[in-house]
């Protein structure tokens, strides 16, 4: 069957030449605009069909806990696979809960509790540094606006967007390399970095989804849609993905 975007579609393939000069702009205003809108339906269907089978990420888990833990665990998990991050998170607070504390521990006791973090020096001074600045100018407590979070020492857009997501339950779109690989898979964005996709999502995934997006695509992309051998046929969202559509196409030829 037709559908109305289909038949713009073919109309636009065939009529090319009249946006050169100038001709057809309105036309090719509205065309995108059904695009967007027919994009936008299919993005909120995946997110719901993923959230249905989503299984509990590592800050989904945490996020029962005191933002200040979200956010060290955040730290901790730069570069680093989820499992070593829990081990070496939970290390960190069975000793020292709170700012105070970590801000008053040396390094050389920090250190070996977080080793299964990977560069574990590197982050042992971050997380002494971020204390002591809540300690200073916070009264001890984590910030919940984004912008005084990335004012933080090793704390970057992501890491911030996971702080304002999961401690504190306020709408932002974290981007980790799981999110801008499934995200660009899909055919929702067409980016390099995780820093455009992030700006792309938030224009095109309606605002009441984004506590959503980070947890189920973060879970797809560990799960099914892995980095080099993606398991396409568990995946429960295959019409709607481009990378499959692609790959099909290659095989019939």
């Amino acid at each position: 069957m037709t559908t109305p975007l289909h038949a713009q579609l073919c109309w636009a393939s065939q009529h090319a030449g009249l946006f050169e000069n100038g001709v057809g702009r309105q036309f090719e205003s509205g065309w995108a605009h059904s695009y967007k809108m027919a994009n936008k339906k299919n993005i909120v269907k995946i997110i719901k069909v993923l959230k249905e089978k989503s299984e509990v990420s590592m800050l989904g888990n945490f996020s029962r806990n005191k933002p200040f833990y979200i956010l060290i665990s955040t730290v901790l998990s730069a570069r680093n696979k989820d499992e070593m991050t829990i081990i070496a998170t939970k290390k960190l607070f069975s000793k020292y809960k709170t700012p105070k504390q970590i801000a008053q521990a040396p390094l050389r006791k920090l250190e070996p509790l977080i080793k299964q973090s990977g560069f574990y020096k590197t982050k042992a001074k971050r997380i002494k540094e971020i204390s002591k600045i809540l300690l200073e100018k916070y009264k001890g407590k984590v910030p919940s606006d984004f912008d005084k979070l990335i004012s933080l020492p090793g704390v970057g857009r992501k890491t911030a967007g996971c702080v304002v997501v999961y401690a504190f339950n306020k709408p932002a779109i974290p981007v980790d390399t799981h999110v801008h690989r499934v995200s660009n898979r899909l055919g929702w964005v067409k980016t390099k970095t995780p820093e455009q996709t992030e700006q792309e999502l938030m224009k095109i995934i309606p605002r009441k989804y984004w506590l959503d997006v980070n947890e189920v695509l973060v879970i797809h992309g560990q799960t099914v849609c892995k980095p080099i051998t993606p398991l396409c046929n568990q995946c429960k969202i295959t019409n709607y993905c481009r990378y499959y559509k692609n790959l099909i196409k290659k095989k019939k030829y």
